[in-house]
C-alpha cells in the first residue's frame, strides 16, 4: 500500500499542508513542536483507530480553529481509494467518507487503510502493564483478521460489565449469582480472544527470531510467547474448540471466592466544617467483616477537603499492615 496524495487543514496545529509523498522513503525535519508528530498522527486517525497519542476527537481542531479536515489517497494491490475525515466544532459533526461515500463510523476504515506507527512510547510493550501488551496485541490481530475485531469488542464490554457487576455485589447491589449470566458470555468471548492473542504471538514470534537470529549472526535466540491464566501451553498447542468456552467458564467459577475474598471500602464524611470523619468496611470471604471496620478522625485537614481527607485515612491505614493485612482491592 503506498500513500499517493495528503491533504491536511486545521488539525491541531497545522494550517494547508498538501503532500505528496515519496513511494520508497519520507523523512520529515523540524523544529520541536511545529508538527511533525502531528502530520503523522492526523493521518493515523484515517485508519479507524483511536489516535496513538491518547487524544480525544475534540482536540483534533486547533485551539482557535472551528473545523478540521484530513484528506488522503492511497494505492493498494488491486485500486487508488480515498478516505476524507472532516470534523466541525459548531456542528460538533463528524463526517466520514469512503471513496466519496459517505460511511457512518470509523470501524469501516479499519480493514481499507492499514498502518504501523513506531514510538517512544512502544517501550511500554515491554516494561508497561499486561494491559498495554493485551491491547496491542488485540489491536495488531484485529488488522491481520477483522473479525476479530468484533469478538475483542464484545470482550471488553462483557468484562467491564462482569467487573461492574462484580462491585455492586461487594455493595450488596447485585446478588453473587448474577455474576454467572455474564460469566457464559464472557467465557465464549474470552476463549475465542485468548486463542486469538497466542496464534498472534507464535507468528511474531517467528519472525521476530529470525530476524533477531540475523542481528546476532546466528550466536543468540529470541522466543515470544502468550502465557495465558486460564489455558495451559498444550492447550493452546492444541488449537480452539468448542470445549475451550467450557474451561475459561470453569475458570471464572473457581476464581469468584478470589475476585470477592477481601475488601476494604472507604468513604469520607462531614458536616460542613465542623467534623470531618472517615470510615472503612470490610469484605472477607463473601460477607462483611465488622470486626474489620474502622474509624478516623480527620486530624489534618481543618476544612472540608475529600482528596486530602481520603489520603490521610490510607496513609494512616497502611501504617497497621502488621496487624492488618492489606485487601485484595482498596475501594475508595
Amino acid at each position: 500500500m503506498i500513500i499517493t496524495s495528503v491533504r491536511i487543514e486545521g488539525f491541531k496545529n497545522l494550517g494547508k499542508i498538501h503532500l505528496k509523498p515519496d513511494e520508497k522513503y519520507n523523512i520529515i525535519i523540524g523544529k520541536n513542536a511545529q508538527g511533525k508528530t502531528n502530520l503523522l498522527e492526523a493521518m493515523w486517525i484515517l485508519t479507524g483507530c483511536k489516535s496513538f497519542r491518547g487524544s480525544k476527537e475534540k482536540d483534533f481542531i486547533a485551539h482557535n480553529g472551528k473545523s478540521m479536515k484530513v484528506k488522503l489517497k492511497f494505492r493498494d494491490s488491486l485500486r487508488t481509494q480515498k478516505i476524507e475525515y472532516d470534523l466541525v466544532k459548531a456542528q460538533n459533526g463528524r463526517s466520514i467518507f469512503l471513496n466519496e461515500v459517505k460511511v457512518r463510523g470509523t470501524g469501516s476504515l479499519f480493514d481499507v487503510f492499514k498502518c504501523i506507527v513506531f514510538t517512544p512510547d512502544d517501550v511500554d510493550i515491554i516494561k508497561g502493564s499486561p494491559e498495554r501488551r493485551r491491547s496491542f496485541i488485540d489491536m495488531a490481530s484485529a488488522q491481520l483478521n477483522p473479525v476479530a475485531l468484533g469478538h475483542i469488542n464484545k470482550h471488553n464490554v462483557l468484562l467491564n460489565q462482569r467487573n461492574a457487576v462484580l462491585k455492586n455485589v461487594v455493595s450488596l447491589k447485585s446478588m453473587k449469582n448474577e455474576l454467572d449470566i455474564w460469566d457464559k458470555q464472557l467465557s465464549a468471548e474470552g476463549a475465542y480472544v485468548s486463542f486469538m492473542r497466542y496464534d498472534y504471538v507464535k507468528k511474531l514470534s517467528e519472525i521476530c527470531g529470525r530476524l533477531y537470529s540475523k542481528i546476532t549472526g546466528g550466536n543468540e535466540v529470541l522466543e515470544l510467547f502468550y502465557r495465558s491464566n486460564v489455558f495451559s501451553r498444550e492447550m493452546l498447542e492444541a488449537g480452539f474448540d468448542s470445549s475451550a468456552a467450557e474451561v475459561y467458564y470453569n475458570k471464572l467459577s473457581e476464581n469468584i471466592d478470589y475476585d470477592l475474598n477481601y475488601l476494604e471500602c472507604y468513604d469520607i464524611s462531614n458536616l460542613k466544617d465542623s467534623f470531618i470523619v472517615g470510615a472503612g468496611i470490610a469484605y472477607e470471604n463473601g460477607d462483611f467483616n465488622k470486626s474489620k471496620y474502622r474509624k478516623y478522625k480527620i486530624k489534618y485537614t481543618e476544612t472540608q477537603n475529600d482528596l486530602l481527607s481520603m489520603a490521610e485515612v490510607i496513609t494512616r491505614r497502611l501504617k497497621h499492615i502488621d496487624t492488618l493485612p492489606l485487601p485484595d482491592i482498596f475501594l475508595i
